[in-house]
């Protein structure tokens, strides 16, 4: 906890970004009867019943000190998913930079082995090398603020019958674009100083 807390008090700097990294899924739900549209004076009905047509994936990335977001949809998220999300994280979105600073949960995903299940060796290195990952703890991915835009975007875009994975991902694409046009920054508050008072229970006693 404290090493993300003393990551996120680092001032903004263009070769050494700070960049969470999240993903969730999303269950897909197709109408199976034409909504009602809505009428001077009424809402839009629709009906209870629903079909399942699978899931989704959306990665998050997020530099909070930059206010910028990059998702993603896939069908699932995979080693070899997230390999390739970093790589395009790494090459499309922060080439200039010369070391990367992920922050991430421990997902048996996120590691950097994952890239050689994705590519070959001398790429999977050449992309490995750009970063570095620093990991919340157990129990602690409420430290990555990834997390948070997740939840923004599920009560802002998600909050409503999907039914198809094309027709999210240009609902999630709008929603990115929106909030990256206003440049929502993360005010982080939280210290390591008020981690060690609100959080003490955790730290183990020492005895003098």
């Amino acid at each position: 906890m404290e090493e993300v807390l003393d990551i996120y008090k680092r001032p903004y700097n263009p070769k050494y970004p700070v960049v969470c990294v999240d993903e969730s899924s999303k269950q897909l739900t197709k109408e199976v009867r034409e909504t009602l549209p809505m009428q001077p004076g009424q809402v839009q009905k629709y009906d209870t019943e629903y079909e399942r047509n699978g899931t989704a994936s959306i990665f998050m990335g997020f530099e909070p000190l930059q206010g910028q977001r990059y998702t993603k949809i896939t069908e699932q998220r995979t080693q070899i998913d997230w390999a390739i999300y970093i790589k395009d994280l790494v090459d499309n979105h922060y080439s200039g930079a010369e070391k990367i600073i992920f922050v991430m949960d421990n997902l048996n995903t996120h590691h950097k082995s994952s890239l050689y299940e994705a590519f070959e060796p001398v790429e999977a290195k050449r992309i490995a090398d750009r970063f570095e990952i620093h990991y919340t703890p157990k129990h602690g991915s409420w430290l990555n603020m990834a997390e948070i835009e997740l939840s923004h975007l599920n009560r802002q875009c998600l909050d409503r019958r999907i039914g198809e994975r094309s027709d999210m991902a240009v609902e999630v694409e709008a929603w990115t674009r929106a909030r990256n046009d206003k440049k929502v920054i993360a005010d982080w508050q939280f210290t390591t100083a008020d981690g060690r008072i609100k959080l003490r229970r955790l730290y183990p006693s020492i005895l003098s």
